[in-house]
């Protein structure tokens, strides 16, 4: 079994232990707030941004780590960096000054624990794939609890999750599209990206509302559409005579998200590929900084 099965594996687990904790430094109600980070990270950082500006508790931005408009002006500045390395997140946190920041991370004996004002220790999420799994979901687990937004029984729809069948036909489709609405495009982004990488699948990802200005142009009879949440009325019926197979899940989105991991995998290794080792990507991007 690859280091990235059992990852996947173990996220009920991990997000149980993320809904105890009680961490310092996130932010307050009210508070005007950016999100930072890089690849899965951003995603997650938008899934964050999405409920948290969702449920009126503050205006919630999230953006590229590279991309930080620091200059804004924030009441606090969220990171969320796996590796505690990544060259852009450090970056972006330099230029807050006097701004509150608070990352969350899976390795604290990295250069993120001076880096931000306060650090999360989430390290029990922390992986041995480069492909991000768990400590991506514990970190949303953790902030979604934090906005009084987790469901009571979250860790049950990952336990679901990890038993429930894969879409009919997934494992044979050749394009696959990812689509959520509000806090739930982060996941569509998250999904895509990582069919991208473990597999090097055709996959793309947008609001739902989207996909009928261009993006179902590409869909067939080989193509998987994928709804993270309820679709909005109507589109399922627009989806549905072009062939391709549609995903609708009664789980939790974020627990929804397990079952695309998982996909993930089987593509992967269905392609004779190393779900734990995608080519051309490292763990961590540390670039050489001017």
């Amino acid at each position: 079994m690859s280091h990235v099965e059992r990852e996947i594996a173990s996220q009920p687990e991990c997000w149980r232990k993320a809904l105890e904790l009680e961490p310092g430094g996130l932010p307050e109600r009210g508070e005007r707030v950016a999100v930072i980070g890089c690849g899965t990270s951003l995603y997650i950082a938008q899934a964050y941004a999405g409920l948290r500006e969702g449920a009126d508790l503050g205006e919630t931005d999230a953006f590229a780590a590279s991309e930080f408009p620091a200059a804004r002006g924030y009441d606090r500045v969220v990171a969320i960096t796996r590796s505690g390395t990544t060259t852009e997140v450090l970056a972006a946190l330099e230029r807050c000054g006097a701004t509150p920041t608070v990352a969350l991370t899976g390795d604290l004996a990295t250069p993120i624990s001076t880096a931000a004002n306060t650090v999360v220790d989430l390290e029990f999420a922390d992986e041995k794939s480069v492909v991000q799994t768990r400590f991506a979901t514990t970190a949303l687990a953790l902030l979604r609890g934090h906005l009084g937004l987790a469901p009571a029984d979250l860790a049950a729809h990952a336990e679901r999750a990890l038993a429930a069948p894969l879409p009919e036909g997934a494992t044979e489709a050749s394009q696959f599209t990812f689509l959520g609405t509000g806090w739930t495009v982060g996941l569509a982004n998250e999904a895509a990206l990582k069919l991208r990488e473990a597999s090097g699948s055709w996959t793309e990802s947008y609001p739902a509302m989207e996909y009928r200005h261009g993006p179902i142009s590409v869909t067939g009879p080989n193509s998987v559409v994928w709804f993270f949440g309820e679709p909005p009325t109507g589109l399922v019926d627009q989806v549905r005579p072009t062939g391709a197979a549609v995903s609708v899940s009664t789980l939790d989105p974020m627990a929804d998200l397990i079952r695309a991991q998982r996909l993930a995998v089987e593509l992967a290794k269905g392609r004779g590929l190393d779900p734990d080792q995608p080519q051309n990507l490292t763990r961590s991007i540390v670039l050489t900084r001017p």
